[in-house]
C-alpha cells in the first residue's frame, strides 16, 4: 500500500459508528500553532474534515495555558477567528482553553481572564501535572468558585499521584471530570487505562473528550467502543 493510500485510509471513517458520532469532542488541540497540537491551519482543517466525516457534531478547541506556554485569550481570539474564516464545515466549533494549576493560574484568577467552557459558560478546563499536584490544588479549585465557575478536571485518570480517595473527594466537592477517549484504549499506558476504566464504571466522569492533537491519534480514537465501558454510551451525550 502506498504512502497517499495509508493516509487516505487513516482519514477515512471506519465501517462502525465513531463513539462521537452526533456528540461534543469536549477537548481538543485543534486550534493551530499555539501549542503542542496541530501546527498549520491546512492540518487544522484536514482533521476537522476527518472529523465531520465521521458525523461529530460540536467540538470544543482547548488550546493549553501554562507557563510554558502562556498563551492570552487574545491572542487565542485572534487564532480562533483565522479558523473559523477558513472552515467551511458543519461542525460546530467552540473556543475555551485547558488551563494548568500553575503561577500563571493564579495571576489570570486575578483577572478573571479565563476562556470558560459550556453551553453556560460556567466551567473551566483544567489540568495539574501529571506527576505531582500543585500546592494547595483544594484550595486553587474552590478558588474558581469565587469567580462562578465550576472545575472540570481534564483526563484525571492520567494523574499518577491520584488515589481513589482523592477522586471521591474532588468529586464529591463539585469537581467534575473529563474522560480522555484515548485513555480506554491505553494509549496512556495501563495504569491510565485502568483508572479510566474504573472513574467510567463508577459513574464519576462528567464528560468525554477526544484530546487530539494530531493525525496520528485519529486511528485510536477510531478503534473506542461505546463498548469499553458500562457508562460510555450515557455519558458522550453530554453536550
Amino acid at each position: 500500500m502506498g504512502l497517499l493510500s495509508s493516509i487516505k485510509n487513516m482519514l477515512a471513517p471506519t465501517d462502525h459508528a465513531y463513539v462521537l458520532e452526533g456528540e461534543v469532542d469536549w477537548h481538543s488541540h485543534l486550534l493551530p500553532g499555539v501549542d503542542d497540537g496541530v501546527r498549520t491551519l491546512s492540518e487544522s482543517l484536514e482533521i476537522l474534515s476527518s472529523m465531520e466525516r465521521r458525523g461529530v457534531r460540536e467540538i470544543w478547541l482547548t488550546p493549553h495555558i501554562m507557563e510554558d506556554m502562556p498563551n492570552t485569550t487574545t491572542a487565542l481570539k485572534s487564532v480562533f477567528k483565522e479558523l473559523t474564516d477558513a472552515y467551511e464545515g458543519s461542525v460546530r466549533l467552540h473556543l475555551a482553553s485547558e488551563n494548568m494549576l500553575d503561577a500563571l493560574f493564579a495571576e489570570r484568577l486575578k483577572n478573571s481572564d479565563f476562556l470558560p467552557i459550556g453551553r453556560n459558560s460556567d466551567m473551566l478546563l483544567v489540568e495539574t501535572s501529571f506527576y505531582n499536584p500543585p500546592s494547595g490544588l483544594s484550595d486553587l479549585l474552590f478558588s474558581l468558585r469565587s469567580v462562578g465557575l465550576t472545575p472540570l478536571l481534564a483526563h484525571p485518570e492520567r494523574y499518577r499521584y491520584m488515589t481513589e480517595d482523592d477522586y471521591r473527594t474532588l468529586h464529591s466537592q463539585g469537581v467534575r471530570f473529563q474522560l480522555n477517549l484515548m485513555s480506554l484504549k491505553g494509549h496512556y499506558g495501563p495504569m491510565a487505562k485502568v483508572k479510566a476504566r474504573h472513574l467510567l464504571n463508577d459513574g464519576m466522569y462528567y464528560c468525554c473528550g477526544s484530546d487530539i492533537h494530531h493525525k496520528g491519534h485519529i486511528p485510536i480514537l477510531d478503534g473506542v467502543s461505546v463498548r469499553d465501558g458500562k457508562n460510555l454510551a450515557e455519558l458522550r451525550h453530554r453536550g
